[in-house]
C-alpha cells in the first residue's frame, strides 16, 4: 500500500488523524495533513482507506 497527501487540497480538517493517527498528523502552524509514513503496515489498511474515504477534500490517494 503506498499512502500520497495533494496538500494543496488539503483543507485541515484532520479526519485523517482521527481514522489513522499512526499515518496521519497535522502541521502545527496551519493544520495541512502529513504522512508519518507512505508505506504503512498493511495491520492499518482498513484505517488508511477509511480516512481516504472521509478527507472533505479528496486530498488522500491509496494504491494497493
Amino acid at each position: 500500500m503506498k499512502v500520497t497527501i495533494d496538500q494543496d487540497k488539503c483543507v485541515g480538517s484532520g479526519q485523517c488523524v482521527m481514522a489513522a493517527e499512526d499515518v496521519f498528523d497535522q502541521r502545527d502552524e496551519d493544520g495541512i495533513a502529513v504522512l508519518l509514513t507512505d508505506s504503512p503496515d498493511p495491520s492499518v489498511a482498513d484505517d488508511v482507506r477509511h480516512a481516504a474515504a472521509v478527507c472533505p477534500a479528496l486530498a488522500i490517494t491509496v494504491e494497493d
